[in-house]
């Protein structure tokens, strides 16, 4: 079984991990955060920084070989739950702007921190090609 390990140039220079892993016809995508390319967390809100995490997710999918229409599973890790709930509408809006009107098996995780310290996104998932 061949492995591909995938890190597209668009995206921040990865350390310690990788963007996208390939194994035969799945994708399983890093959990990734709101980095614009240059490292930094996007200004703005919860909904600013899903966009870019959620961007970030489909770019490393893409670079697998994949489009987003094809998210077996999305869990999305949050510090601020009631934030998320209060932009849901907003938030229905970027995913359908940005995967389609589908949804896969999803889960949302309260936690108390994320790697950067501004960063109140990340989304981890795992796609079908």
């Amino acid at each position: 079984m061949s492995i591909s390990l995938i890190n597209p140039d668009s995206l921040a220079a990865p350390s310690g991990f990788t963007h996208a892993v390939r194994s035969g016809d799945t994708v399983w995508l890093a959990g990734q955060t709101a980095l614009d390319a240059d490292g930094r967390i996007v200004p703005g809100g919860i909904v600013e920084q899903f966009r870019q995490a959620l961007t970030n997710v489909t770019t490393a999918l893409r670079a697998a070989g994949g489009d987003p229409g094809t998210f077996l599973s999305v869990t999305i890790y949050l510090t601020d739950i009631p934030g998320y709930q209060a932009q849901g509408k907003e938030i229905g809006r970027v995913w359908r702007e940005l995967v389609g009107t589908d949804y896969p098996a999803m889960t949302g995780v309260g936690v108390t921190s994320l790697w950067q310290p501004e960063a109140l996104v990340e989304i981890q998932a795992v796609a079908a090609l």
